[in-house]
């Protein structure tokens, strides 16, 4: 497996749980690429698409999992229509597509492309995000026809709302390898 672990604003560091699914997928000798992305706190869309793209093409993952703002950065991949087909993506805790938050602007609104370039996806929601309501979840879900996993009472599903260690989709990504 080749995983790659695209951040949110401000990135994922440990504790956070995508720092603790890079290290689980490293210790069972997967190859993992979990960039730090471009001034993190300060995100800018078309520095961040130039990375990921570059990214993409070098290091070619199977496996996309991609947290908060990260799923963003992936819908406009996709709007543009220049990326290869990934075996398997997961997103989890997108903001909403209309999000007004005046540091990461550039990103908004996003689009809501045809296609997500993966053979197959799932996304993992809270029913408690600040950033996204479990109605538009479920809309963008139908929209591309993938699993909707609404977790209760998650928050934005990272350390803030004590998801460090996540056994949940360490099995997802990790399966029988851990």
């Amino acid at each position: 497996m080749k995983l790659l672990i695209l951040h949110g604003w401000g990135g994922s560091d440990a504790p956070h749980w995508q720092a603790e699914l890079a290290c689980e997928a490293a210790r069972n000798y997967g190859t993992v690429s979990f960039p730090l992305l471009d001034n993190c706190h300060f995100p800018g869309k078309n520095r961040w698409m130039r990375q990921v793209k570059t990214i993409l093409n070098d290091f070619k993952p199977d496996t996309v999992v991609c947290h908060s703002l990260a799923n963003t950065l992936w819908f406009w991949l996709c709007e543009e229509g220049e990326i290869e087909t990934v075996e398997r993506l997961y997103m989890v805790a997108p903001p909403s597509l209309s999000t007004k938050e005046a540091t990461i602007k550039t990103f908004f609104p996003a689009p809501l492309p045809e296609k997500l370039y993966a053979k197959h996806a799932e996304m993992v929601v809270s029913d408690n995000d600040p950033y996204m309501r479990v109605d538009e979840a479920k809309r963008i879900a139908e929209h591309f026809h993938i699993p909707l996993e609404v977790i209760e009472n998650a928050g934005h599903i990272n350390t803030d709302s004590g998801y460090g260690k996540w056994e949940y989709i360490e099995k997802q990504i990790l399966g029988n390898n851990l």
